[in-house]
């Protein structure tokens, strides 16, 4: 079922203006009040569509996961298909390390919604993709906890924590890659 144009029309001009707020004011501007101000939509329509800032963030952070997604489900290699599985495990641990970094703010408030609340969705995208990687790479390892394994150090609460920086982050990675598929 498609959505009407003029909820389409509001879902537009609300994201608008919440990423126009997270650009000027950053995430900590991001209330459900001054989004519902800046888009002319009522406050009730923001909770209904989205539930919590949370939702909110979630729902800003969709376009650029979709595009993502395609990339490295169809996108040119070593991210896409074409390169061998470790390749594409590095390929990929690398882009979503620079992806969650450039969204961090936006993922921690996204993820803050429950105890659960970064899983599902993308994670499992994520998961699924890892694993199947690793299953290639490394018949009888066991590629779901390999996986998850390999997306912990990714986690937006755990980044902000330590701080870390891209470098850091990759280079890590690619030394449990190393560990786990080299030798």
């Amino acid at each position: 079922m498609s959505e009407r144009a003029d909820a389409a029309r509001n879902r537009a001009k609300i994201l608008a203006a919440a990423a126009d707020i997270v650009a000027t004011r950053g995430i900590g501007g991001l209330g459900m009040a001054e989004v519902a101000a800046a888009s002319g939509v009522g406050v009730g329509t923001l909770y209904r569509r989205f539930g919590d800032r949370s939702g909110l963030a979630h729902a800003l952070i969709d376009e650029s996961e979709r595009e993502f997604q395609q990339t490295f489900l169809s996108g040119p290699p070593p991210l896409g298909p074409g390169a061998p599985a470790v390749d594409r495990i590095r390929a990929f641990l690398h882009a979503l390390t620079d992806r969650t970094l450039a969204q961090l703010e936006l993922l921690l408030t996204a993820e803050t919604a429950g105890p659960l609340a970064r899983f599902g969705g993308a994670y499992d995208a994520y998961h699924q993709h890892l694993a199947i990687l690793v299953g290639q790479a490394r018949p009888g390892l066991d590629a779901a906890f390999t996986a998850d394994a390999l997306l912990g150090p990714l986690a937006a609460n755990l980044v902000s924590h330590r701080r870390w920086a891209a470098p850091t982050i990759k280079a890590g990675l690619d030394a449990l890659v190393a560990g786990l598929f080299d030798g």
